[in-house]
C-alpha cells in the first residue's frame, strides 16, 4: 500500500512537471528598452511554447508609477536594486522564491545575499554595471574621467551633451562631484547641486535613451549614461571612449522580480529558472554588454567583453564606485523636488 502511494505521488508529480515544462500560454515582460536579447527570448518560447511580449519603458519611476495604477498585465518587471525595496514594502511583488529554483545554484555568491532582496526571495539577477561618461574623442581630447564632461563642459561638447533621465544617477554623479554623500541632506550641497543641474542643463541638447543610436554617428559627442551601451556604441565607432568619474559613480543592478497580480505566474518562474543557465545568462550580456551575476555565463560571452574598457574597472577607478542605496522618504523627497525642477 505504501508502495503503490509512493508510486502514484510521483507520478502525479511529474505529471505536473511535464505540464509545467511545456507551460503552452503567454508570458508578458516589462523591461528597460533596448534590453532583452531577441535571440534569448526566442530560445525561451520555443523551449516552452510560450508567447513572450516585451514592453519597454523608459526609468524606475515610470515602471513604479505604471505598476501601481493597476490594470497593467504584466507579469514581469525589472527594476533597479535601490528602487526593490520600494516594489516589496508596496507588496507589488510575488515572494516566487528563486532561491529554491534549480538553477539559483549558478547565482555568483556575491549577488545572492544582497542588500535590496537578502537570500533572493523575491528577484534573479539580470545585469549589472555602472553609470559613466562616454565622449567621441574626435570632438574633445582631454579628460574624461569626470562629471565636469556634462556638469561644466567644455566648449567642444556644449549643445551635444546626453545626459540620462534617471533622477539617481544624475543625483549621485552631481552629489560626489561636490563631495557630499549619497542619501545626504545637506542643505548647502543639495542648493549647489540643484543649481550646478540647472545651469548645466542650458548646455546639452537632451535628457534621453537613444544613445547607441545616436552617439556612434555623431549626433551626441558626450553622454552620462550607462557602460553597456557606451560599448555597443563605440562597436559602431572606433572614437567613442569610457571614462569613469574620478569623483564618484554609481553601479547598478537590475534584477527580474514577478508581480504580485501577475495572470502567467508558472510562466514567469519558468522564465527566472531560465535566465541563471549560464547559456542563457550569457544571451543577455551579449545583446546588452553588460555583467550578469551568473557563474559560469563567461564562457559563452563573446570575447571582446572579457577585456572591454567599459567592464573592466580600472584600479584607479574602484574606490569612487558606489551602489545605489534606497534612501529614506525624507531624503527620497528631497531630491525628487530638485529633479522636478530640473525638469522645466
Amino acid at each position: 500500500m505504501t508502495w503503490m502511494t509512493s508510486t502514484a505521488t510521483a507520478a502525479i508529480t511529474l505529471l505536473a512537471f511535464a505540464g509545467t515544462a511545456s507551460a503552452a500560454g503567454e508570458l508578458n515582460i516589462y523591461n528597460w528598452g533596448d534590453y532583452t536579447s531577441p535571440e534569448m527570448i526566442k530560445k525561451f518560447e520555443q523551449t516552452f511554447d510560450v508567447k513572450v511580449t516585451v514592453t519597454d519603458y523608459d526609468s524606475n519611476d515610470t515602471a513604479l508609477a505604471k505598476v501601481r495604477a493597476g490594470g497593467h498585465g504584466f507579469d514581469i518587471v525589472v527594476p533597479s536594486a535601490n528602487y526593490v525595496p520600494i516594489w516589496v514594502k508596496e507588496d507589488l511583488l510575488l515572494e516566487a522564491r528563486p532561491d529554491q529554483m534549480e538553477n539559483f545554484k549558478n547565482v555568483d555568491p556575491r549577488w545572492v545575499d544582497v542588500a535590496w532582496d537578502p537570500g533572493r526571495h523575491y528577484t534573479v539577477p539580470w545585469q549589472w554595471g555602472l553609470t559613466g561618461i562616454g565622449v567621441n574623442t574626435a570632438v574633445y581630447k582631454g579628460d574624461i574621467n569626470t562629471s565636469a564632461i556634462f556638469l561644466d563642459p567644455p566648449e567642444e561638447l556644449v549643445g551635444k551633451i546626453n545626459v540620462a533621465p534617471e533622477m539617481n544617477d544624475v543625483l549621485f554623479a552631481t552629489i560626489k562631484y561636490f563631495g557630499g554623500d549619497w542619501c545626504t541632506t545637506d542643505k548647502d550641497v543639495l542648493r549647489k547641486v540643484r543649481d550646478k543641474l540647472v545651469e548645466a542643463k542650458a548646455k546639452w541638447l537632451a535628457m534621453d535613451y537613444s544613445v547607441t543610436e545616436k552617439l556612434p554617428t555623431g549626433d551626441y559627442a558626450a553622454v552620462y549614461y550607462w557602460n553597456g551601451a557606451i560599448m555597443r556604441s563605440r562597436e559602431k565607432n572606433a572614437d567613442v571612449k569610457f571614462g569613469y568619474p574620478k569623483e564618484g559613480f554609481p553601479f547598478f543592478m537590475d534584477s527580474v522580480a514577478i508581480l504580485k497580480d501577475a495572470k502567467n505566474v508558472e510562466n514567469a518562474k519558468l522564465f527566472m529558472n531560465f535566465i541563471m543557465d549560464p547559456e542563457n545568462a550569457a544571451m543577455i550580456s551579449a545583446f546588452a554588454k553588460y555583467a550578469n551575476g551568473i557563474k559560469g555565463s563567461e564562457q559563452f560571452m563573446p570575447p571582446e567583453m572579457q577585456t572591454a574598457p567599459e567592464l573592466v574597472v580600472p584600479a584607479e577607478f574602484e574606490s569612487a564606485g558606489e551602489f545605489l542605496q534606497s534612501c529614506e522618504p525624507p531624503v527620497q523627497e528631497l531630491y525628487t523636488k530638485i529633479w522636478t525642477e530640473l525638469q522645466k
